[in-house]
């Protein structure tokens, strides 16, 4: 099969990314399914060590921190993510190129004898067998998982990984993962394994007491970031942005100032977990070194978190997906423009919080567009603009985020910007169509799947 036969099938699978499921539970999620289906290839996923990153917030920016970290020590590094911007390509890279077509497609061909013994294997599933495939043939020196879903019964946590991370988290994914804080923390923390030290990020009390529960059951040494490391802001740099990062007792080698490449004071937390990560790593790791760590923050950078494409007026994209991304973003975005005000293009998953968003963004917003992405979820404009009335401000209804865009263009008055946020899929496409408008600078080659390959699923952030 060609590249497009071989996404046709992936997508052909039972795929809990497109659809609503009732409840995150053994009934749908299966690990069993994953372990045997990597049994039948060959057991790639045992071939490297790993990192496994949970979370709700961060954790695809700290999976690459510490993908580029290792980089930057030498080693050849696979990078497993989802959702992806453009490309389903994107998910599965090695030192930051993506899986190439060809190569997609010759190993989903071989795959698909040993997928289809099993009905019920899902997109997700087998597209982490891809990539731990992929992986294993390119011979990487590490893997950095980052989880798609949950924790526990996610398709990446079948691995033992060199160390665990749980990101900072928040009540998101509810109809699946639980009600509360404490119920998520348990689903999150099913990556932790034995003996598996464990770093988390700042967590709030309900979430943290179940983290160090469930750590201390299974023997595995649990770091906390704000209480055995600490780091303070430097300031933003042309450039980026700067830090210090020290152990909270006693020195350590990696204590000192960092250069960050990406924006967003909450990015300092992140590089914080991944520092943190680093340093536990450099007990039996020689690569984990703080020469290392400060070059691959230096270079990280995540398309689509607070990146702006355009300089006059700033247009700024960010995957914010629920209140409290949405209010960590703003701050960021009102330290690095200081009284500005926005044109806001908004697009959501009819599942999330969408007035809990709107509430934290409109009190910055001039003018309102609200439009959806072309995945299957999106909200439905009309029913974004009726929310925006019952919260007091009228928006203009846009039929794709390319016209969206286009007329926000002709909304801007002098101390405006422009901001597109609500999900990965609304930014996705409204980069997509800046590279039209006003011929952004994306990488060269086919970076941009089929239309009917849209941007895929929303999975935790």
């Amino acid at each position: 099969m060609n590249y497009h036969d071989a996404l046709r099938y992936l997508y052909g699978l039972v795929d809990y990314e497109k659809r609503r499921i009732a409840r995150y539970s053994p009934r749908e999620f299966k690990l069993d399914r994953e372990f045997q289906l990597l049994a039948r290839l060959g057991n790639p996923h045992q071939a490297y060590p790993t990192i496994h990153v949970a979370g709700t917030k961060g954790k695809g920016s700290v999976s690459l921190m510490l993908a580029e970290i290792a980089r930057a020590a030498g080693l050849r590094v696979g990078l497993y993510t989802s959702p992806h911007l453009h490309t389903y390509r994107e998910r599965m890279q090695i030192d930051g190129e993506p899986i190439s077509r060809r190569a997609m497609a010759a190993l989903v061909t071989e795959m698909q004898p040993l997928v289809d013994v099993d009905p019920e294997l899902t997109t997700f599933e087998v597209t982490t067998a891809l990539g731990f495939l992929h992986f294993a043939r390119e011979a990487v020196d590490l893997a950095v998982m980052e989880v798609g879903l949950g924790g526990r019964l996610d398709a990446t946590n079948v691995i033992t990984p060199e160390i665990s991370i749980i990101t900072s988290l928040s009540l998101d994914h509810t109809e699946l993962l639980g009600d509360t804080l404490a119920e998520i923390a348990g689903e999150k923390a099913g990556i932790i394994k034995p003996g598996v030290p464990v770093i988390s990020a700042p967590q709030q009390t309900a979430a943290l007491d179940v983290l160090r529960a469930i750590a201390a059951e299974r023997d595995a040494p649990l770091t906390v970031v704000g209480e055995a490391w600490t780091w303070a802001s430097l300031g933003i740099q042309p450039d980026g942005q700067a830090f210090r990062f020290r152990r909270a007792a006693g020195d350590s080698d990696f204590d000192g100032e960092y250069h960050l490449g990406m924006l967003g004071e909450f990015q300092q937390e992140n590089a914080a977990v991944a520092l943190a990560a680093t340093a536990t790593l450099a007990r039996d790791h020689a690569w984990a070194m703080p020469r290392a760590a400060r070059a691959g923050l230096a270079r990280a950078r995540w398309p689509g978190r607070l990146e702006r494409l355009g300089q006059q007026p700033p247009v700024i994209v960010d995957c914010a997906h629920n209140d409290y991304s949405a209010r960590v973003m703003l701050r960021s975005v009102q330290q690095w423009f200081p009284g500005l005000r926005w044109v806001l293009i908004y697009g959501a998953s009819g599942d999330k919080d969408i007035e809990g968003m709107l509430r934290e963004l409109l009190p910055c917003v001039e003018h309102i567009i609200v439009t959806r992405s072309y995945h299957p979820r999106a909200a439905a404009p009309y029913t974004l603009a009726d929310l925006c009335a019952r919260l007091g401000q009228g928006a203009e209804i846009a039929v794709s985020p390319k016209q969206a865009l286009e007329q926000a263009c002709q909304h801007i008055k002098p101390g405006w910007g422009i901001l597109a946020t609500g999900s990965i899929f609304l930014v996705a496409d409204v980069r997509e169509a800046w590279h039209h408008v006003a011929a952004l600078q994306l990488p060269e080659g086919d970076w941009i799947d089929e239309p009917w390959d849209a941007p895929q699923y929303e999975a935790g952030g």
